[in-house]
């Protein structure tokens, strides 16, 4: 039933009914125990990357490989037909003649959706400019549930860039399936954009607080989600410079953390975290890249097998 929903492939979260997290969550805690298989044999997967990518890119080409498939594809628009002025729907075209499925990142917003119109395989969405990256959202719902053993019932803080992160566009829409009290923390420059907050409060009814410092609420977070301020998000480059460095969190701010409390973060990570914080249990960024590998072996098993 999940791959006939997603036949298209997996575009927006706002997609997903709780029903259909909660089973790629179990499928991706399945997914633990499968070093290496040959399900997805003779399949193939297409990774298109017009915007540069490290965990999303090699995890999905390591999901692949794990599970007996075969990888092609290119990580920058200068090394395809692209930089000749190919459009993006010939691109997809092609690409699908010679792949089972496409992952796509694109800094146009809504790529990955146009790109469905035109490809009879299916479409993942592996970021489309500042608007979504479901898979990523998908990964860290899971890293919450194996670490924290579940997701109703939580607080959770959303910091950083939540004007330009699609990876915080996604995560709020994937969490409002769930009783849990949201925090969007920013300054004022990056607040949540009008249409995410509107969707969470008409559609699904979830209440969130916007504060400007976590540090008042940080006692009572059970997870911490913190993002970078993307530069290459900014026209203004004056903005930039005024918010770069809003949030840094410290050391000492563990201490006002439940002991189950956890720091994550989808990375990369500019100056926000300073390394000395790494060791600590409570921070689980590295964690989650571990989690990203199982949560899209997941999808790739259940959109090919």
């Amino acid at each position: 039933m999940f791959r006939e929903k997603f036949k298209e492939g997996i575009i927006s979260a706002r997609d997903f009914t709780r029903e259909d997290i909660e089973y790629l969550l179990k499928r991706g805690h399945e997914m633990m125990e499968v070093q290496s298989s040959d399900i997805l044999s003779g399949k193939i997967l297409a990774t298109l990357f017009f915007e540069p990518s490290t965990r999303t890119r090699l995890s999905f080409e390591s999901a692949m490989h794990r599970l007996g498939g075969k990888v092609i594809g290119f990580q920058s628009e200068d090394v395809s037909s692209v930089k000749k002025g190919e459009s993006l729907a010939d691109t997809i075209r092609t690409v699908q003649s010679y792949s089972d499925i496409i992952v796509i990142r694109h800094p146009m917003e809504g790529a990955a959706k146009m790109a469905t119109r035109f490809a009879d395989i299916p479409i993942i969405n592996a970021g489309s400019g500042s608007k979504e990256h479901p898979t990523q959202a998908l990964l860290d719902l899971l890293t919450i549930k194996e670490e924290l053993g579940r997701l109703d019932g939580l607080n959770i803080g959303i910091m950083g860039d939540l004007k330009y992160g699609r990876t915080v566009h996604s995560l709020a829409m994937l969490l409002s399936n769930f009783e849990v009290n949201l925090y969007f923390i920013s300054p004022k420059e990056l607040q949540m954009r009008n249409r995410y907050k509107q969707y969470l409060i008409q559609q699904r009814e979830v209440k969130f607080k916007e504060i400007t410092n976590y540090r008042k609420i940080l006692n009572v977070l059970d997870v911490l989600y913190m993002t970078r301020i993307q530069k290459e998000r900014f026209v203004d480059m004056e903005e930039y410079e005024r918010v770069k460095d809003f949030y840094v969190f410290k050391k000492k701010d563990l201490k006002q953390t439940q002991p189950h409390f956890k720091l994550m973060h989808p990375l990369p990570r500019i100056t926000e975290i300073p390394p000395e914080i790494d060791k600590s249990e409570k921070a689980i960024y590295f964690k989650q890249t571990n989690y990203g590998l199982h949560m899209r072996k997941a999808i790739l098993a259940e959109l090919l097998s």
